[in-house]
């Protein structure tokens, strides 16, 4: 079976897993999807402290070999152990999750354009366009309420760091993509044609 790798890249908060939500609530079973996010490297021997003032969206800030791998194995036909990453606490879980390998793989995450080892495994890649007020606003709320963020320090890490590796890294990989997605998941017309691209692939 010939799989198909999708790439959804874009900035925090810029409804990348929206999008692949939808894609994925669209077509069925026949999709996977795997966040980027769930392969920082491990700093669990570190203190806390420590852990928290890590470059997290920096390129090196994944493990992007593992990820590489998990691809080419689901993409072979094998399942994987995906990791689990605790984001309150800044470390990755002894836990796994099984992923079983589908006919679409779905990748998403800020720098899965921006990393080359990722962007040449891709089939058809993405980027999710939505304006930084935007993207701000739905970074705050999510890191304060679903990861146990001070609302200062959310504003501090995105002046320190979030905004400039957005400017190095995340916007100038906009160029690589193949579908550019304004508003993200909130553009039904992008992604009804996506997933009507996707299934026409599939057929």
């Amino acid at each position: 079976m010939k799989r198909m790798l999708l790439g959804i890249a874009g900035g925090s908060g810029s409804g990348k897993t929206l999008v692949a939500k939808s894609i994925g609530e669209a077509v069925g079973k026949q999709v996977v999807v795997i966040g980027q996010d769930s392969y920082y490297l491990d700093h669990s021997n570190l203190a806390f402290e420590e852990r928290a003032k890590i470059n997290y969206d920096h390129p090196d800030a994944f493990d992007t070999p593992l990820l590489v791998d998990h691809l080419n194995k689901l993409r072979r036909g094998e399942p994987i152990e995906m990791p689990i990453y605790n984001y309150a606490m800044h470390a990755r879980l002894k836990e796994t999750v099984r992923v079983e390998p589908a006919p679409i793989i779905i990748v998403e995450g800020i720098l899965v354009l921006a990393i080359p080892a990722i962007r040449d495994l891709l089939d058809v890649k993405v980027f999710v366009d939505t304006d930084a007020d935007v993207r701000f606003i739905r970074r705050l709320t999510r890191d304060v309420k679903e990861r146990g963020r001070s609302l200062q320090s959310v504003i501090d890490q995105y002046l320190d760091v979030v905004r400039l590796m957005h400017l190095e890294f995340v916007e100038p990989s906009k160029r690589y993509a193949d579908i550019i997605v304004p508003e993200g998941g909130y553009n039904k017309v992008a992604i009804d044609f996506i997933v009507t691209k996707l299934k026409t692939l599939l057929d």
